[in-house]
């Protein structure tokens, strides 16, 4: 039996789970964070973390499921188990976030060019 196949008591991984939270929230760029996520988790662990995010940013940005499985290298079967997700709140959150970053890149570039001018 693997280890996270076993029952653990629920206050504990409660608080596992929020120190866990706490460790992601504490570090103080991307630089740091990057870091520890690559030290922390295995390559795998942590492709299918960033595969997953991926696929729901897609999703919310329209690409078919034949895109995103073509580019992204999932199952049909992954990209519908994110799609399922999509809804929820800590998601949506992590969504926006990459939206907010995004928007915030587009204006910064459109301000370079406009100085430069």
């Amino acid at each position: 039996m693997r280890t996270s196949e076993k029952i653990l008591n629920p206050s504990l991984k409660k608080e596992i789970l929020r120190t866990f939270a706490q460790v992601v929230v504490d570090l103080k760029d991307i630089d740091e964070t990057y870091k520890f996520l690559n030290d922390f988790l295995t390559e795998s662990e942590y492709e299918v973390f960033a595969k997953r995010l991926a696929i729901a940013y897609w999703l919310k940005k329209g690409r078919s499921y034949n895109n995103i499985k073509d580019n992204i290298k999932v199952s049909s079967a992954t990209i519908a188990s994110v799609q399922q997700t999509l809804d929820k709140p800590g998601l949506k959150l992590a969504l926006k976030k990459i939206e907010a970053e995004e928007w915030a890149n587009q204006w910064a570039e459109k301000i370079k060019k406009f100085v430069r001018k």
